[in-house]
Order: C-alpha cells, then sequence, then structure tokens
C-alpha cells in the first residue's frame, strides 16, 4: 500500500553532515506521523526521530538531540532528517516508517513495531 524510499545516504567524516529524505506514496500522508530509525550491525533497532502528521511536533532519541533534525514537507509527500556533528557511532543502516494512525494519537510512537510501513533503509557511514 504505502511505498517509502530513503535516499542521501553515504560516506562522511566525523564532524560533517547529511541530510536523508524519504519520499511516500499515497494520498493521505499527512495524516501519517513519521519516524526515522536506525539500526547498526549487531544492535537493536533504534528510534532517532520522529515528527507528528501535522509538523508541529517532534521527538528526538537522547543519542541525537540536539545534532538532528526530523521535518516533513507534506505538500511533497517527503520527510527529512537533517544529520550535523555526525560521530562515528552514527553508522547504521537509516529506515523511514510510516504510523498511517498517527492523527488519532497524541504522541508519537517510539517503538518500531507500531510503525506499518517501512522504506528499504539508505546506510550512513561515519569516518574519523
Amino acid at each position: 500500500q504505502v511505498q517509502l524510499a530513503e535516499s542521501g545516504g553515504g560516506l562522511v567524516q566525523a564532524g560533517g553532515s547529511l541530510r536523508l529524505s524519504c519520499a511516500a506514496s499515497g494520498r493521505t500522508f499527512n495524516t501519517y506521523d513519521m519516524g526515522w530509525f536506525r539500526q547498526a550491525p549487531g544492535k537493536e533497532r533504534e528510534f532517532v526521530a520522529a515528527i507528528k502528521w501535522s509538523g508541529d511536533t517532534t521527538y528526538y532519541g537522547d543519542s541525537v538531540k540536539g545534532r538532528f533534525t526530523i521535518s516533513r514537507d507534506n505538500a511533497k509527500n517527503t520527510v527529512y532528517l537533517q544529520m550535523n556533528s555526525l560521530k562515528p557511532e552514527d553508522t547504521a543502516a537509516y529506515y523511514c516508517a510510516a504510523d498511517i494512525y498517527g492523527r488519532g494519537k497524541v504522541r508519537v510512537a517510539f517503538s518500531s513495531r507500531e510503525y506499518d510501513y517501512w522504506g528499504q533503509g539508505t546506510q550512513v557511514t561515519v569516518s574519523s
């Protein structure tokens, strides 16, 4: 049903920046809460950031707060993750996810199990 496609990953030196994009299909994108998760080899999938359907509220994992910014453009069916001051520990596959029931929720979901659709992921590698 809902298709998500991430882009923007790559190799960057520590201290650098990247902006990830997630393009979504569908005509009801403005009812979805959107999230970013990441997973490094041998680690559990980690909550990175999320944004409410309206774009007026954002949430961040402790490890990225102050460095990453999530935003969305509902007219373009796109969510972004601006990543600044990147560290080697940010190296992971980054996944975009959609919670299609987000409009009916007070807050975003922090568990990956609450999201209904996932992109294929984009690799971010930070070298030191």
